[in-house]
């Protein structure tokens, strides 16, 4: 099967979950599968490295705007000019159903999150990128979801008939093998948040406010951020909170780094109002750190009864969960144990099988 993808995701995503999911994806097809990548001359770590791989490259040019326009029909005119038995595009940007009807293959769409139409108004006030979305859904043949909530709400915002659309779970790359190597950890207890953060529904100031309780009782106790590095509201607000000193910033971080940080904290926090999935609890629990995480969303679909959940509205109730894991206690073993066993229900295998079983279906409905 000669399957087509547009690399856009490689250049706009250096380490986000979208970007691995791809690779991860790609890498795992049968050997007798063919794909092929759109790519410009910028890719990532990430970058898939399937032994058929075929790579069409696009050199951008100045200006730049110009450049990006042209690239949306370089994608079309390959996959165009191409006999492929399906597309599957990785972003929604390059879709339109007017422009689809061009393909000589069928197309298979990843939704990731309804983020934007959720907060629309923080992250998509001109309704842009809700309108190429909107375009891309139509577009397709089938829909793969990467969770129930987001296949609920894709059902919910935009009418998707649900035969329509496959959900298939994500996975972690990362586990425990991966955490003894010689990278620094910080020396004094932490906590550990993985991830962006600019965005308003990572919701990372409560995440602050509940660790300013904390380290008024134990002002050893640390916060080691793995991601961009701090923006001047944040650290405004961390001077502002006393918090200074406690908090370590390792940026992005390898695999085996990231595995190590994961298994020496005290826990890892995400606070997020939002996720499509959520790969980092999943990551955390492959290497053996408790997870508290935000009780809403694809969140508790993810980690089950493995993690402590909680409101993430709440500073007060963080701020207590996590003073409460600082005795390491038989509780925190527990959820351990339970977060190992339910990260095994994941593996990209799985993904790639589900997947394959969605582009079986596209291909033998002969769209």
């Amino acid at each position: 099967m000669r399957i087509f993808y547009d690399g856009k995701i490689f250049k706009t995503q250096a380490a986000g979950g979208i970007s691995r999911y791809f690779s991860n994806l790609i890498n795992r097809l049968p050997q007798n599968f063919i794909p092929c990548l759109t790519i410009s001359q910028r890719h990532n770590s990430l970058f898939p490295s399937h032994p058929k791989l075929k790579i069409w490259k696009y050199k951008p040019f100045s200006p730049s705007d110009f450049s990006r326009k042209v690239e949306k029909y370089y994608f079309q005119s390959v996959a165009t000019l191409n006999n492929y038995d399906l597309a599957h595009p990785t972003y929604y940007s390059l879709l339109t159903r007017q422009e689809m009807s061009k393909y000589r293959s069928p197309i298979v769409l990843t939704v990731y999150d309804l983020i934007h139409e959720i907060f629309s108004n923080q992250l998509d006030p001109s309704g842009k990128h809700i309108e190429h979305k909107r375009k891309a859904i139509r577009a397709a043949q089938k829909i793969i979801c990467i969770s129930e909530n987001t296949k609920k709400d894709l059902i919910n915002w935009y009418s998707v008939p649900e035969e329509k659309i496959s959900v298939t779970y994500l996975a972690s790359s990362i586990d425990a093998s991966l955490s003894h190597g010689v990278e620094e950890v910080p020396c004094r207890p932490y906590y550990l948040y993985v991830g962006s953060r600019d965005a308003y529904y990572k919701n990372f100031d409560t995440l602050l406010f509940a660790l300013a309780k904390v380290v008024s009782v134990q002002p050893e106790i640390r916060l080691c951020i793995v991601g961009e590095s701090l923006n001047q509201t944040e650290i405004k607000l961390i001077a502002e909170l006393n918090l200074s000193n406690s908090i370590e910033h390792y940026g992005y971080a390898s695999d085996t780094h990231l595995a190590k940080l994961y298994r020496c904290s005290i826990a890892f926090v995400y606070p997020s109002l939002y996720e499509g999935f959520g790969i980092p609890p999943l990551e955390a629990m492959s290497c053996g750190t408790v997870v508290v995480v935000s009780n809403n969303s694809s969140i508790p679909e993810v980690v089950g009864d493995a993690g402590i959940l909680f409101n993430p509205k709440a500073t007060k109730d963080l701020a207590d969960i996590l003073l409460s894991l600082l005795d390491r206690s038989a509780k925190r073993d527990r959820l351990i144990v339970k977060g190992y066993q339910r990260a095994k229900a994941f593996s990209w295998d799985k993904t790639v099988s589900q997947t394959l079983d969605v582009y079986n279906s596209v291909r033998k409905n002969d769209y």
